[in-house]
């Protein structure tokens, strides 16, 4: 499904399966990044997908987690055989994710055993950039959902796209949520004027008014 002309939806409900949360692919000056990973189980559908838009094996350079959550983290490991991309996730999830902790990953929530991942780019601090092609990434850090959520911040076809994957929460002691920092998170990503929020469960916002209230319901 095209978002810009520069971004696809490509694994989800629809996609891949109706466990996986949203994976979108950004492409850009013939480099790509694909936006979290699903539970895994559908790689080669989900594969098939990003090759269907001219994406070979050699141009995928990251894989960027947005938390550690199994249905966004699930099918990582399956991506980066197959891409050969570095996996990026915050530091205060990669602890999860390289433990296989299947109650901080909610694995067990799926009735699923996470496997231990290695992070490859740990991300630190509020914020990070991250270089695609030509394009700068910027990065932020939005704890609340889980200890390291963050959300990834493009410029496409002239508008600020927000990769926000869970703004919706929901917040649970297995995850080592935040209530406070959640609510502070939210106030953050409202602030940030994106034009197209890319949600992981809730589908395509389009329009800054939108997107900015979708973000404040949670509030």
């Amino acid at each position: 499904m095209e978002i810009t002309s520069e971004i696809r939806q490509v694994g989800g409900a629809g996609f891949t399966s109706t466990d996986d949360a949203a994976a979108y692919l950004l492409s850009v000056d013939g480099r790509a990044a694909i936006v979290d990973a699903g539970c895994g189980g559908h790689g080669a559908r989900l594969a098939a997908n990003i090759h269907a838009r001219g994406i070979g094996p050699d141009q995928v350079d990251y894989l960027l987690i947005t938390h550690c959550h199994f249905d966004h983290t699930g099918g990582a490991g399956d991506l980066r055989e197959r891409f050969n991309c570095a996996v990026v996730a915050h530091e205060r999830d990669a602890a999860a994710l390289e433990n296989g902790d299947s109650i901080r990953t909610a694995a067990h929530w799926y009735g699923a055993v996470m496997n231990p991942l290695a992070v490859d780019l740990k991300l630190t601090g509020d914020r990070n950039q991250i270089v695609l092609g030509k394009r700068m990434v910027d990065v932020i850090h939005i704890p609340g959902h889980t200890p390291g959520s963050v959300v990834y911040l493009v410029e496409s076809d002239g508008q600020r796209v927000l990769f926000g994957q869970d703004v919706h929460g929901p917040l649970h002691d297995d995850f080592a949520s935040d209530a406070k920092a959640y609510r502070q998170s939210l106030a953050r990503m409202a602030d940030l004027g994106a034009d197209l929020l890319c949600e992981g469960h809730f589908g395509i916002f389009r329009g800054a008014d939108k997107v900015r209230a979708f973000i404040r319901s949670f509030m």
